[in-house]
């Protein structure tokens, strides 16, 4: 009796990192229609803004930097919905919380696997804005190292968003109302760095700083967001 129970008490902390990222990686790879959406958005809407504000260069230029940011904002914010819901509905997070899993680990996981599918993706599509806004290969890859510092910390902000409206019933509408406008200061900051090159000047302190909030998001709103889950699962 007491070595099935220790084996009972193994099998429910064994579910490794390598196991959670396996399993999040297929469920990902399976709905692919849900994640390409928002890459869709952001395609759509960097392509129409130049045809809706005209060709002149030197307006397209100003203006570039802010369009695909403001584009990937919001096909951020779109995919977002999505996070934690299915998990919840189709039994997911109920087998996590019995087995005594690490729910950090599975949302840290979670959100990862959807940075490469959303952000990490946007972050390579940017560079249409070399011929889309004629913006130079300097400008551009700025702005793109800008989306990659920056993101993971809107990623977080929006996954908080999303399961503190998870057990509302019309939960998705509220997700972007929460999440926005703590994510402004950071589309602020990265455009402004994105500018100060342009300028000749140094950016690299803001950038510095939006890393900087980005791994401090990664290291706590993970266990913050798998408390919120937890709570929403009991109820």
């Amino acid at each position: 009796m007491k070595k099935s129970a220790n084996t009972i008490e193994n099998t429910s902390r064994g579910i490794s990192f390598t196991q959670l990222w396996a399993r999040e990686w297929q469920v990902k790879q399976q709905g692919a229609v849900q994640w390409l959406y928002p890459l869709v958005l952001f395609l759509v809407i960097i392509t129409l803004f130049p045809l809706a504000v005209g060709s002149e260069p030197a307006l397209l230029q100003r203006l570039g930097v802010s369009a695909v940011w403001i584009a990937a904002l919001l096909s951020l914010v779109m995919g977002v919905d999505g996070l934690f819901k299915p998990a919840l509905d189709n039994g997911t997070l109920a087998q996590l919380v019995v087995a005594n899993a690490s729910l950090p680990l599975w949302v840290l996981i979670r959100l990862a696997i959807h940075w490469v599918f959303s952000s990490g993706i946007v972050a390579i599509l940017s560079l249409l804005a070399v011929p889309l806004f004629q913006l130079n290969w300097f400008e551009t890859t700025i702005l793109m190292a800008s989306i990659i510092a920056g993101s993971p910390m809107l990623l977080m902000l929006s996954a908080i968003a999303s399961s503190l409206t998870l057990s509302l019933k019309n939960g998705a509408v509220l997700v972007p109302l929460i999440a926005l406008p703590m994510q402004l200061p950071v589309l602020i900051f990265a455009t402004g760095a994105v500018d100060l090159y342009a300028t000749g000047l140094n950016g690299l302190p803001i950038l510095a700083l939006l890393l900087a909030g980005s791994i401090i998001s990664i290291l706590v709103m993970p266990w913050v967001i798998a408390m919120t889950l937890k709570m929403a699962w009991l109820n």
